[in-house]
């Protein structure tokens, strides 16, 4: 019973993370807050999102982001408030831009890349066959005639 009530509290961690006092009384604002909290990344854990952190900063901008939604905010302007004072990198998901194009076409740039490398070797593998047969010259026949007499 001890270790399924210490399995529980683990898996229950990041959902612990948001104090009770810190929700919003109206549910469609704190879904709102709680989807921004999953947007932020936590600049102290830097691979962790402001949701499941439990670092002080992170505590700080759950407690920020619901005051902004409060004062009328909206998603976007919760965003932009964040990214003037920590950069572009507190977004989990960065945005499509000439300094993250290269980030996100990374995968398929391999992806052909690798396909196109597979392509060559087994061109390469197919053109280099076995040696073509030939028929043997009258002095090679009587060579190996000797050969095999012996």
């Amino acid at each position: 019973m001890k270790r399924l009530a210490l399995i529980l509290m683990l898996l229950a961690g990041p959902a612990l993370a948001l104090d009770p006092s810190e929700m919003l009384s109206d549910p469609a604002l704190e879904e709102r807050a709680r989807a921004l909290d999953h947007a932020l990344r936590c600049v102290v854990c830097q691979s962790e999102s402001v949701a499941s952190s439990n670092a002080n900063w992170a505590q700080d901008a759950r407690r920020t982001v619901r005051e902004l939604i409060s004062d009328g905010a909206s998603d976007a302007d919760v965003m932009a408030f964040f990214e003037e004072r920590y950069g572009e990198f507190v977004r989990m998901n960065p945005k499509m831009s000439g300094s993250t194009w290269l980030l996100w076409a990374a995968p398929a740039l391999m992806l052909l890349l690798a396909a196109a490398s597979g392509y060559g070797y087994l061109r390469g593998r197919a053109g280099a066959s076995a040696p073509q047969d030939r028929a043997l010259s009258e002095a090679e026949q009587a060579r190996l005639r000797d050969i095999l007499k012996e």
